[in-house]
């Protein structure tokens, strides 16, 4: 950590890599105004979950940005770990949303998109923890790509109702099933909208933002990818998959058993296309699921993809304090709000 003498607070502050530290003080300033007549609205700075099954450790965060900080406004991610059945049978969800930026009730968005979805994945738990029991991605894509479509069509309902334009009235969304049966290590990744997905294999970061509309596998290594952090990706650039090589009914197969029959979505959400990957976790393997506030620096800034692969390559998850640490490092020029959901293979 290097200090500014002229920002002697920045001693105390969380740490921040590249040349020059953040525009923005890294912590809470100024608080949101509040309705008194809705105080259900109020959204705290900063979420903290943490959670163990089986071979696998979560941890996630999600932080009110530095710009949101120093102006007052409300951190416009949403976060929700939620865990659906008990025992070997259980199914953890996590979901992670970012509403419009300069939008009415974003944050109320990007909350109830990931209520409504968690919603449908509860009431669907028994299957879906059979279908990712099995490998049967086919109904894993095509299923979840229907409840989220439903997700997205409460939103446009809702705009209609509010009189507003269906591109304010809406949220990108990522999520992660998680099983919590030892034996499955099937991870499975769904969402519409800006964010990333990445692994850290063997010290390496691997991008693993699927295409739109992708039917992702189930198997090996991510090609393509192998200098130690994600890539460089200029704005407008469409993310590139790097497509699982392995896959099939059996994860360990290696075989390919073609594109998934999933029909497309009733109306494309107002976000981009329904993104969907489906992969088997090997130990020590750290998954990473987080909004565009993260992604971007994680693409951008070279530094902060060596300082998390540093401090992540590690045999057991960080405790709740050393993530969130981790996950608001600063970086110049990134300044929105930050949701990262981290699982650590045993």
């Amino acid at each position: 950590m290097r200090v500014d003498p002229a920002r002697p607070w920045r001693a105390a502050a969380a740490s921040y890599v590249g040349a020059e530290p953040p525009t923005y003080e890294t912590e809470p300033t100024t608080l949101p105004v509040t309705d008194p007549e809705d105080l259900r609205d109020v959204v705290p700075d900063t979420v903290l979950e943490g959670a163990r099954y089986g071979t696998l450790t979560l941890r996630a965060a999600s932080l009110r940005g530095d710009a949101a900080r120093y102006r007052g406004e409300s951190r416009r991610d949403a976060l929700l770990a939620v865990r659906f059945g008990t025992g070997d049978s259980a199914l953890l969800l996590v979901a992670v949303a970012s509403g419009r930026r300069a939008a009415p009730g974003a944050h109320r968005v990007a909350r109830e998109l990931c209520e409504w979805i968690a919603g449908s994945v509860g009431g669907n738990q028994a299957r879906l923890t059979e279908d990712i029991h099995t490998a049967n991605r086919g109904a894993l894509s095509s299923g979840l790509h229907r409840l989220t479509d439903r997700a997205y069509g409460r939103l446009r309902a809702g705009a209609t109702v509010r009189g507003l334009a269906p591109a304010d009235h809406t949220a990108s969304v990522r999520c992660l099933l998680l099983p919590a049966h030892p034996a499955c290590r099937t991870r499975v990744f769904f969402g519409v909208g800006d964010g990333g997905l990445f692994r850290l294999r063997d010290g390496v970061w691997q991008d693993l933002e699927p295409d739109g509309g992708e039917r992702d596998t189930v198997g090996g290594p991510v090609i393509g990818y192998g200098s130690g952090r994600p890539p460089v990706r200029r704005p407008g650039q469409d993310p590139g998959s790097g497509q699982d090589p392995g896959s099939g009914q059996d994860p360990g197969s290696g075989q390919d058993p073609g594109p998934d029959p999933a029909p497309p979505p009733e109306s494309e959400p107002v976000h981009g296309p329904f993104r969907f990957r489906a992969s088997v976790a090997r130990p020590g393997d750290t998954l990473l699921l987080c909004s565009a506030g993260l992604a971007g620096p994680m693409r951008g800034e070279a530094a902060l993809a060596d300082r998390l692969a540093e401090r992540w390559d590690t045999a057991e998850a960080p405790g709740l304090a050393a993530f969130l640490a981790d996950a608001q490092t600063g970086v110049k020029g990134y300044a929105d709000d930050r949701t990262a959901a981290a699982v650590w293979e045993a």
